[in-house]
């Protein structure tokens, strides 16, 4: 809006607005709502409120972001290690299914063993019988869930999204699911 103004033109919010409807042009946030718990899922206590983090496999945390592409949404599930910010596993997939983010968590079960005290948000996803069935067959693991509305109880993981996002997706644009995942590939390498 500035840019215009300097340049010049008679410009405000709601013209911008109003423009950016009439052309079929939306922003980047807020989207989809990826956090919203299923009624009759568990809630479980957030259990990382003071807990000094210090060292690999203490705590694991994970999230859902997404990607909008030309034609479409994709998701973007990863779980990090809270001490090294490693990302263990990530998938992407074109619905809010469970499965996904059940895959994500077992290739990082499988690949680095069991985090003392896994944490997620409440979504439907993480309350689900197959996520929270996937972290009880393992009783080391402690599960904690953020408070609602608290994304800073899971900073880590929104950090992740937001260099993610910042440092590849709007850099190269991509154009479909398919150079999305290459793109990925190569950048949690």
């Amino acid at each position: 809006m500035h840019y215009l103004r300097n340049d010049g033109h008679k410009i405000n919010r709601k013209r911008v607005q109003r423009l950016m409807r009439m052309l079929g042009l939306a922003g980047m946030a807020p989207g989809p709502n990826t956090s919203k718990p299923h009624p009759e899922h568990k809630i479980y206590p957030y259990l990382l409120r003071g807990v000094d983090v210090t060292k690999p496999n203490q705590v694991w945390s994970t999230d859902i972001t997404y990607i909008r592409l030309p034609k479409g949404v994709m998701y973007l599930v990863a779980v990090i290690d809270w001490y090294s910010r490693k990302v263990l596993s990530w998938r992407l997939s074109n619905s809010l299914e469970s499965t996904f983010c059940v895959d994500c968590l077992q290739e990082a079960l499988r690949k680095y063993g069991t985090p003392e005290i896994f944490n997620t948000d409440q979504g439907a996803q993480f309350t689900s019988a197959a996520f929270i069935g996937a972290l009880t067959t393992h009783p080391s693991i402690s599960i904690s869930m953020d408070g609602r509305g608290r994304a800073l109880d899971n900073i880590f993981v929104e950090r992740l999204w937001r260099s993610v996002k910042y440092e590849d997706i709007y850099l190269k644009g991509y154009a479909t699911p398919a150079e999305l995942h290459c793109g990925l590939k190569e950048y949690f390498l």
